[in-house]
């Protein structure tokens, strides 16, 4: 798989520099290159283009607005982005617009080619050709899910999860098999549509439990491990729907 690519720095020796690394690299392919982000919008119409490196800080328009731009819709065909900036306080706004990586300047071609690779790999992933239907007994024996953790998707077994905490913008989901949490930027009550029912509930605006790793219960609360967690108002008709069967 080869990935049409451009870069766009209003630099001309930082963009000079990323042109000479796509060209280095077999599985990428140099479309154009540009020094503002407008001109890139034009060229982003008009062909298929897989993978931007693009630079944050520039007039006009800078690189976070172009990926706005292009992530509006959630267009899964849309070109992935590499951030290449010498200002490491943009990381959080990069993962916010679901780029793949950051890299920051000065850097080699060692770790030009690891986010290169990363891209591939995306790539790969995106176009792979749909697995044959799984039956009942194959989705209960494999059920997970695919949680965004930093720049990469991380596969996490749904009998692994002990409970999930939202953290503002951010979930962080308890793992048995962890005594760290894996913090995602996500929303708890996007997790909560993808969970299944059966073996998940929210009972907080701020916590989805496993309904297998509770250890107790209350009228009003749960325990799982030495963590008490209150159930809020609006969830405790389901709740309580719950504390029935255990009766």
């Amino acid at each position: 798989m080869i990935l049409n690519c451009i870069a766009v720095d209003d630099e001309p020796l930082a963009l000079g520099l990323v042109c000479t690394f796509i060209e280095q690299t077999p599985f990428l392919n140099l479309v154009g290159r540009f020094s503002s982000a407008v001109e890139a919008l034009k060229i982003i119409h008009q062909q298929k283009i897989d993978l931007i490196f693009l630079d944050i800080q520039m007039p006009d328009l800078n690189g976070l607005e172009l990926a706005r731009i292009l992530d509006h819709g959630n267009n899964p065909n849309r070109p992935r982005i590499i951030f290449t900036t010498a200002y490491n306080q943009f990381a959080l706004e990069g993962y916010k617009v679901d780029a793949l990586d950051y890299l920051l300047k000065p850097f080699n071609y060692e770790e030009f080619l690891r986010a290169a690779h990363k891209a591939m790999a995306y790539a790969e992933l995106v176009n792979k050709p749909a697995p044959a239907p799984i039956t009942e007994n194959d989705a209960i024996e494999n059920e997970y899910l695919f949680l965004k953790v930093e720049y990469q998707l991380v596969r996490i077994a749904l009998n692994d999860i002990v409970y999930i905490e939202s953290l503002k913008d951010y979930v962080k989901v308890w793992l048995q098999s962890s005594e760290k949490a894996l913090l995602s930027l996500t929303s708890l009550k996007s997790l909560e549509e993808k969970l299944p029912a059966k073996r998940f509930m929210r009972i907080h605006r701020s916590y989805i439990v496993s309904l297998e790793k509770i250890s107790a219960i209350t009228r009003n609360s749960v325990q799982i491990n030495k963590l008490n967690i209150t159930v809020g108002d609006q969830y405790k008709d389901a709740f309580n729907q719950f504390v029935s069967k255990w009766n």
